[in-house]
């Protein structure tokens, strides 16, 4: 069990956890896991944590494809200029270690950007807050459990 699941449960919103036996070896966490689960990679997202030129740090979803913008999640964001965080900044504030970050359920509320491409699927794929561990959830549920907002922020 993790954060990302235990959010999930207690706030009743349909949701399906899948597991696969991850590969330590893998660069890519998102499309192995889009490959393990026999998904197509457009549905399974990435959880990114970026820090804004106020020195806040704010999460970005974006498909495991796609990369994420630094301008456009500023832009989102209401920041001139955004970077990825450090990784012990990451950990320390969502809890989660890198590769396993998932958009719920983290230490520390951040917020978060859901790229606008996720609204195109009934469900998509993000990360369950541990590698080889997948939340398959309707993206409206993942703005209402991140408070997040849907924007343009991949490319």
């Amino acid at each position: 069990m993790t954060p990302a699941i235990n959010v999930a449960r207690k706030a009743k919103i349909t949701h399906k956890v899948h597991e696969y036996s991850h590969d330590p070896a893998s660069e890519s966490y998102g499309l192995e896991a889009a490959e393990k689960l026999g998904v197509d990679d457009a549905r399974v997202f990435k959880t990114l944590v970026v820090q804004l030129d106020n020195e806040a740090l704010a999460v970005g979803v974006v498909p495991v494809a796609a990369m994420l913008s630094m301008k456009l999640i500023a832009k989102a964001a209401g920041a001139k200029k955004a970077t990825m965080a450090n990784r012990a900044d990451v950990e320390r504030s969502t809890g989660y270690v890198l590769g396993g970050v998932s958009p719920v359920g983290q230490k520390k509320h951040l917020k978060t950007f859901i790229d606008a491409s996720a609204r195109e699927h009934d469900t998509i794929f993000v990360s369950a807050g541990r590698r080889g561990l997948e939340l398959e959830i309707c993206p409206t549920d993942l703005q209402a459990l991140t408070n997040g907002d849907f924007a343009e922020i991949a490319q």
